[in-house]
């Protein structure tokens, strides 16, 4: 694939997917190139990802954040899409997200998962993003069910967010800051299967009270900033 082919990157945040990046990576739709972000794989992650084409970019910092910021700066596609690189999420559904960018109906598409089977998705997590997503609601007015890890906009967008979380709360800060900036966010349903391997976030309990916690932090940021400069009405899904 030439850069001049290139339409969208898709930013693969990566921790020992050795055994999804196979299928992930041949899920591509044409014109998306796939950069696979290692943040300290040690099951031979990055090599894979090089053999089956993906560019791979090296993230010492660990954390979810960290690793998306590394992987939308690499980028030089015009959008940029993100996703898990755990096989949970299907490549393949990318480009009903992607049309919405770019005939200019959404600024920000979020992916709203929808579990494919009873193990695709722990209630413990399950009831913490129902209940993170209806504090978003209260706090910006989006009218959003799931602060999904699949989700496409337009890169230099992304950037000028300014977003500084790099940890779990990005995906949260993101939605704050796009709200704050009266960003048209909108969300498509996609199925969501069991993961390959061992879950490092939501999967576990204590992933998931960590990223409770970091969401709390940028949950309390936007309020204070809202405090001191009030915005715009906000733009609903």
């Amino acid at each position: 694939m030439t850069e001049e082919s290139i339409a969208v990157d898709l930013v693969l945040p990566c921790l020992d997917e050795a055994g999804a990046l196979p299928w992930v990576l041949g899920r591509l739709p044409g014109g998306v190139r796939a950069i696979v972000v290692d943040n300290g794989s040690t099951d031979g992650s990055a090599a894979i990802a090089a053999d089956l084409g993906a560019l791979v970019v090296t993230e010492e910092r660990r954390g979810f954040g960290a690793a998306v910021h590394a992987g939308i700066t690499a980028a030089t596609a015009p959008l940029v899409a993100v996703c898990d690189a755990d096989a949970s999420l299907d490549p393949a559904d990318l480009p009903a997200l992607i049309r919405l960018v770019e005939d200019g109906t959404a600024d920000l598409v979020l992916g709203r998962r929808l579990p494919a089977s009873r193990g695709a998705w722990p209630l413990h997590a399950r009831l913490a993003n129902r209940a993170l997503a209806a504090r978003v609601h209260r706090a910006t007015g989006l009218r959003i069910h799931d602060l999904g890890p699949m989700r496409v906009a337009r890169r230099q967008d992304l950037l000028d967010l300014g977003l500084t979380d790099r940890r779990s709360g990005y995906p949260l800060e993101m939605l704050l800051a796009a709200a704050a900036r009266g960003w048209r966010v909108r969300e498509i349903g996609v199925p969501y299967r069991p993961r390959v391997g061992r879950s490092k976030v939501t999967g576990t309990l204590r992933g998931t009270l960590t990223a409770i916690r970091d969401m709390r932090v940028a949950l309390a940021a936007h309020a204070g900033d809202q405090a001191q400069t009030p915005s715009a009405p906000n733009q609903s899904a």
